[in-house]
């Protein structure tokens, strides 16, 4: 009796050992994959966030989720990318802020076999295994087509994109200047100004173009912070109804002014969709799948006229 417990125990022991070694052994191999953004200050970054945490979740990966305070901190972005380079991650998720300057930590990546996914903002590399982005240059050029229509054909207008170092920033930039000059002879861009993504700034610039250009019939604010910041100056200096504001991204403030009237519409991407779609696609380059370079993530006009469609509203974010 004594032989035959002693044997039980010495069984029960073993499969207790084999059970935590297994339960070790699957807890390492939990794929990890840092998610770093371009910055936490606007509603737009939240909600591609909420997306990557929603593919997490369903892929069964570990995500971390960071960027810098602000938009213009490039090296600060840097310096995150490198961190999550030494923990050694399966891959690795990047909204670059700056399209070259990431290039070398990118290479470091590539050599260690890291799968490097870019989502909302791509790289001027092939190294990014894929890019899960909208297809800003379309996006921008709907948007100067929309300008053009809600001022006549004619007239000055005027530009404030994040940045021209990113490749959102620049593609937004070109798709809506290049869409105006190729198409729209009888309006001209007065000027192109770049606000880091910042509303005060943004702000600030828009009221020094709209004083330097007192007959200034439109304006196009390139992201979320860029088109609050235009938002700000035409209410600030009483030309609600006399300027067309079109912005980009959602968000409640532009929300609220499409619906007041004093935004005319923007484009929103689809930001849950870029973070969803950007895990999903490291989830597959770990595992060994082949991906398209590029992953169309849509956008859409929205106005007061659609703002509560049924296609539009899970687009937008407050």
């Amino acid at each position: 009796m004594r032989n035959t417990k002693g044997v039980l125990i010495g069984l029960l022991s073993v499969v207790l050992i084999v059970t935590i070694f297994s339960f070790l052994g699957q807890a390492q191999e939990k794929i990890y994959i840092p998610v770093i953004s371009k910055g936490f200050q606007h509603q737009f970054w939240q909600a591609v966030k909420l997306g990557t945490e929603q593919a997490a979740a369903e892929f069964g990966v570990e995500i971390t989720f960071e960027g810098p305070e602000s938009e213009a901190q490039v090296d600060k972005q840097i310096d995150m990318l490198q961190a999550a380079l030494s923990k050694n991650p399966d891959a690795i998720c990047l909204a670059a802020l700056d399209s070259k300057a990431v290039i070398p930590l990118l290479e470091q990546a590539q050599a260690a076999n890291i799968p490097v996914v870019g989502f909302d903002s791509g790289v001027d590399s092939d190294i990014p295994v894929a890019t899960a982005a909208t297809d800003n240059i379309a996006a921008a050029a709907l948007a100067a087509d929309k300008m053009a229509e809600l001022i006549g054909g004619e007239g000055e207008i005027a530009v404030i994109v994040h940045d021209q170092t990113s490749r959102t920033g620049i593609d937004r930039r070109d798709g809506f200047v290049d869409r105006i000059k190729e198409a729209y002879p009888k309006i001209k861009i007065v000027d192109v100004q770049y606000g880091g993504g910042d509303h005060l700034r943004s702000t600030d610039l828009a009221k020094a173009i709209m004083m330097a250009h007192p007959n200034l019939k439109g304006f196009f604010g390139g992201n979320e912070g860029s088109a609050i910041g235009v938002l700000n100056a035409v209410i600030e200096m009483n030309m609600e109804g006399k300027i067309v504001v079109i912005g980009y991204d959602s968000g409640k403030p532009q929300m609220d002014a499409i619906r007041s009237g004093v935004m005319a519409g923007a484009v929103t991407q689809n930001p849950i969709g870029i973070g969803y779609e950007a895990v999903k696609a490291a989830y597959l380059a770990v595992k060994g799948e082949k991906l398209e370079k590029t992953i169309d993530t849509g956008f859409y006009w929205f106005d007061k006229d659609n703002i509560d469609a049924e296609h539009i509203k899970p687009l937008l974010y407050d």
